[in-house]
Formats: C-alpha cells, sequence, structure tokens
C-alpha cells in the first residue's frame, strides 16, 4: 500500500517531548513521509509556568507562496497549536485550497484540559480554533475543548451518551464532517465518543483511566489514529487502536519523576 504524505502544523517545544516532537517519530514508525510546518516555537512544556513562546505567523504567511510555486502539495493536514487568529486564518484558507485537491485535513483544538484553557492561552485562541475546525474533515477535542468550542458547561461529573452526542453535533455545525470528542465521563466512565459522517453513526469507546498526568498523551492518541486512518482502517478501530497506545505507553512511564517533559522519545515505538 502506497503510504501517504502528511504536513504537521503544530508548536516546537525546544524542552519537551510534545507536538511535533512527539507525533513525527510516530507517524514516520508507520511509514507515512512526514513534513511539518512550525506554528510556534515554544522554549518548555507550558507545565512549568514559565516559558516563552515565538510565533511565527509572518514565516507561514512566506512559506504558502513558495510551497505553491514549487508545486508541493500533501495527502493529510494536521493542524495542533494555533498561536493566533491571523496565523489561523493563514492555515485555514491554505487547508482550505488543499482540501479541494482531495487533501484530508485532522484538526486537534489544543486549548486546554480539565475544565481550564491552558497558559498562554486566550479566549482569541477559541476563535482560532472553531476557524480550524471549519475545514476539517475530523476534529477531536478532549471534553473541555469540546464545551469551550460549542460555548457548553463543562461538568466534572461528565454527561450522558445523549448529551454527547449533542456536544457532537454542536461541533458539526461548525464545519468539520467528523468529530470526536477524548477525556470525556460518558456514565461516569472515561471515554472516547465520536460521530462519523461516513457510516452517520455516533459511538463511545470506554477506556481504563491512570491516574497521571503527561504533556503530549494527547499528541500520541493524534498521531496514533491518524496514521492507522491513513492506512486506510476504519475510525473506530483506528481510534480504539490509539487509546490503546496512549494507555500501555502511560503505564510504561507512569514512575518517571518530571512527568512535565512528556513521555521519552525511546519508549513511542515499543507499544505500536
Amino acid at each position: 500500500m502506497s503510504k501517504k504524505h502528511i504536513l504537521l502544523v503544530n508548536d516546537i517545544a525546544g524542552y519537551g517531548k510534545v507536538a511535533t516532537a512527539a507525533m513525527l517519530p510516530i507517524l514516520s514508525y508507520l511509514g507515512h513521509p512526514v513534513y511539518n510546518l512550525p506554528t510556534a516555537l515554544v522554549s518548555n512544556t507550558l507545565d512549568y509556568g514559565k516559558f516563552k513562546i515565538l510565533e511565527t505567523t509572518d514565516y507561514i504567511k512566506d512559506v504558502f507562496p513558495v510551497w505553491k510555486e514549487l508545486g508541493f502539495t500533501f495527502d493529510a493536514i494536521a493542524t495542533g497549536f494555533i498561536a493566533s487568529e491571523r496565523q489561523a486564518k493563514l492555515v485555514a484558507d491554505f487547508c482550505r485550497e488543499q482540501a479541494e485537491r482531495g487533501t484530508t485535513i485532522f484538526v486537534d483544538p489544543i486549548m486546554g484540559d480539565e475544565g481550564k484553557l491552558y497558559n498562554g492561552v486566550t479566549p482569541a485562541t477559541i476563535n482560532s480554533m472553531r476557524e480550524m475546525i471549519s475545514v476539517a474533515d475530523l476534529t477531536f477535542p478532549n471534553y473541555t475543548e469540546a464545551c469551550y468550542l460549542t460555548s457548553s458547561k463543562y461538568d466534572e461529573k461528565g454527561v450522558n451518551f445523549e448529551e454527547a452526542k449533542r456536544l457532537l453535533d454542536a461541533l458539526r455545525l461548525i464545519g468539520t464532517k467528523s468529530a470526536m470528542i477524548t477525556s470525556i465521563l460518558i456514565d461516569g466512565t472515561p471515554s472516547v465518543v465520536g460521530y462519523n459522517h461516513v457510516t452517520d453513526k455516533y459511538f463511545s469507546l470506554p477506556y481504563t483511566e491512570i491516574p497521571v498526568h503527561f504533556p503530549g498523551t494527547g499528541d500520541i492518541f493524534s498521531a496514533i489514529l491518524i496514521g492507522h486512518l491513513l492506512d486506510g482502517e476504519l475510525l473506530i478501530p483506528s481510534t480504539q487502536k490509539a487509546i490503546d497506545g496512549v494507555y500501555k505507553l502511560i503505564d510504561l512511564n507512569k514512575d518517571n519523576k518530571d512527568k512535565n517533559r512528556g513521555i521519552p522519545l525511546e519508549k513511542y515505538l515499543q507499544v505500536l
């Protein structure tokens, strides 16, 4: 099977295995040629409290005409952290142009978790992510992000499946074709819920949660999910493989002392 060429549009952290540094080795291991466009250079993972971010919007603005002149195209684009509304507009317009040529667009609207926005994320970021979702074939926010994106109330006790379906429908109204919500409690059980536009069906996949926190696990989930989807696998089994892969990686690294760095690179490929 011919492997798909994928462009990662995400930040690069100088200290920490997250974002591009987490996704690139997994997708490469799965055999897909990977290219990258940094949305920001970040000094370290945001969990340390202090950080420095260099936005790359002007660079991105100059890159797209060069790529167009050279005729570069991609089978898929996966977007993550977006640094500003101006950057979101540039990236979304590029994704829209590529989608018209058959490129599949994946959007991970990275903004927050556990009911709160991440350090350095502002309300303007929400509008930026809505712009990105408007061009997506598949978006997969966590429960916190889904609530912010749809202006819904966050409930730390979670929701039932019917309420989750309404959240998915609200995401679809923004423009995405298929949608998933990760890290959501469905009737008290940690789950990933989704809507597949190909089958016009909703689904819910429960999982066992390990009570530790690592930055970058969402990026790992994204990479495993996208890697299998690009191999032609269906959405539900691809999602299950991503759930299982993240669980195994967290279990392997749960005793690491400095969890803010993310999961060590050498552990990525042992479970795929």
